[in-house]
């Protein structure tokens, strides 16, 4: 669905390589129509094309994939040509494992590593080399990478489990759309584990749709992490758009082939519920009326299910830290 947002502090976080290396980014987020009092706002959100805009004029104002986080940039197109070295391997271990090697040539670059581990596969990354205090870039790496194999089979691959060699960082709660699996923090290392299965698989894509992948990519894995195969979206699809007439926990289990205790227990292995998942999705669609002028406050609380405009201001503010009014005075 695309009026799924992103979280402020990604934003914050994104900017920061180019402020530490002396570039002003005000000029910038305005020319995006994010504006700097929205970052001020710890639970306000933006349009994920607003973001994806964002990091794709990061990458030109300084010329490095790596937005000012490595200790070395990473030019301008080196992902696309590490993805034209690795379209035409047979399996996706071979993808993989070339795209890890590509990177290694380059000095001080982050290591990506793929291994076995029983019935399971490991990708791997190095942040030693890092200045990322925020994580931003190891996190965009896994994301990337997750998301570049799930493209490259033409199916999502399910995470067992992800490990952090950090500590659990306050914006920990988005870590359940980027890595909806069982998270580990402290651990002796960064990485992903999946089902060695997925490694075997061929690869379905050719120069023909990399061609067509690469004028987004990887800005809008970043944008649209969530590939829309995890079941967060799948319930998300069977809620729609329509709050008054949402379907109750036991009917979407159903529509999902499965028990309602069933999709509680994978809810709660997400660090999710579906109290949470509805509440995601109301501020979302919210947030993405709100930044057209098309439809009046009061029409947009109706709209959401709620009884009076009052409520919707409160939730609101509970959700974003801003009025309605306030966020739809800051978009335009």
């Amino acid at each position: 669905m695309s009026e799924r947002t992103i979280a402020s502090h990604f934003v914050r976080a994104a900017i920061s390589g180019a402020q530490r290396n002396g570039y002003d980014c005000l000029a910038l987020l305005r020319g995006l129509n994010i504006q700097p009092a929205l970052l001020d706002e710890p639970k306000a959100r933006i349009a994920p094309e607003q973001f994806a805009r964002l990091i794709q004029q990061l990458w030109e104002l300084l010329d490095d994939e790596y937005l000012g986080f490595g200790k070395y940039p990473s030019k301008r197109g080196t992902f696309a040509m590490m993805c034209h070295a690795i379209i035409h391997c047979r399996t996706l271990e071979k993808a993989l494992s070339r795209g890890a090697l590509f990177y290694s040539l380059f000095p001080e670059a982050p290591g990506i590593q793929i291994s076995h581990e029983g019935d399971f596969a490991c990708l791997t990354v190095d942040d030693s080399r890092l200045d990322d205090p925020e994580h931003f870039l190891v996190e965009s790496l896994l994301v990337i990478w997750h998301r570049l194999g799930s493209w490259l089979i033409g199916q999502h691959i399910r995470l067992e489990q992800a490990t952090f060699s950090y500590a659990k960082p306050e914006h920990e709660p988005q870590y359940k759309l980027l890595f909806p699996c069982p998270r580990h923090f402290n651990e002796p290392r960064i990485s992903l584990h999946f089902h060695k299965r997925y490694l075997a698989m061929p690869l379905l894509q050719d120069e023909r749709t990399l061609k067509h992948f690469l004028q987004h990519s990887p800005a809008d894995l970043l944008a649209r992490p969530d590939s829309g195969h995890s079941l967060n979206s799948q319930i998300r699809r069977l809620l729609g758009r329509d709050c008054s007439a949402w379907p109750d926990l036991e009917k979407v289990a159903q529509k999902l082939h499965m028990s309602a205790q069933t999709l509680r227990r994978h809810l709660r292995e997400e660090g999710t519920s579906f109290q949470e998942l509805k509440d995601n999705l109301r501020r979302d669609l919210a947030i993405y009326h709100l930044g057209r002028n098309e439809i009046s406050i009061q029409l947009i609380a109706e709209q959401l299910g709620f009884s009076e405009p009052s409520a919707f201001h409160r939730a609101f503010k509970k959700w974003t830290g801003l009025t309605p009014g306030a966020y739809r005075s800051l978009e335009h």
